[in-house]
């Protein structure tokens, strides 16, 4: 297996799980790097399986992204990627506010003095309705996501750069490039889209995974 991130908390996270957990894996390999490298993604090999879940919408140019994403996956191999779903205005509007959090001091305190009390009143009444007690969302939310939901209200707000696709503008663009669509989760909210894609097979290869 392959995993590699920009980040180098993430990359420092992912080896801590190996540590703990997988510390006599050999074929595990862990490294810094991006997937807007066109020359990285080059020389990493290709793989039976590449999983990018949530990522190329955050790196700030989605679509070299998905260019560059599909250079790992082998012939006959799988790509499993999730986007943010197109929502017009509303995503707009998203974009406006996730870029004033990150633009600096004033912005993250403007946005979270605004949103914070929205949020947290919210999920109160959620709380209430769900659980019976308006603290119900959250004592149960960090099992279900493995975050608090105040974390996850600031992981949403601070989500910058923030891009979007329509579930068709993602299926056309793989479908040009050799891919077929073998499973598909849409949603009519503000999450992602869920594609599996498989690269049309010419020949067969060892069994090899890529995390991206």
């Amino acid at each position: 297996m392959y995993s590699f991130d920009y980040d180098l908390q993430s990359v420092a996270c992912t080896c801590e799980l190996k540590r703990r957990f997988f510390q006599d894996d050999k074929l595990w390999t862990i490294q810094e790097g991006s997937v807007l490298d066109e020359g990285y993604l080059n020389s990493i090999g290709q793989f039976d399986v590449v999983y990018s879940w949530g990522v190329l919408h955050h790196t700030g140019n989605m679509m070299q992204g998905l260019r560059n994403t599909q250079k790992p996956v082998k012939q006959g191999g799988l790509l499993f990627i999730a986007i943010y779903n197109d929502q017009g205005v509303a995503s707009r509007f998203w974009t406006i506010v996730k870029k004033t959090y990150c633009s600096g001091a004033f912005g993250r305190y403007a946005i979270s003095g605004i949103f914070i009390p929205v949020f947290a009143s919210t999920s109160m009444v959620l709380g209430l309705v769900k659980c019976g007690n308006p603290m119900g969302q959250f004592t149960n939310y960090k099992r279900k996501r493995g975050m608090s939901l105040y974390h996850d209200w600031i992981d949403w707000l601070g989500g910058y750069p923030f891009e979007v696709a329509k579930p068709e503008t993602i299926f056309l663009f793989y479908q040009a490039r050799g891919f077929r669509l073998l499973n598909l989760i849409t949603t009519n909210r503000l999450g992602c889209n869920q594609f599996v894609f498989e690269r049309v097979r010419f020949q067969k290869s060892p069994i090899t995974l890529a995390n991206t």
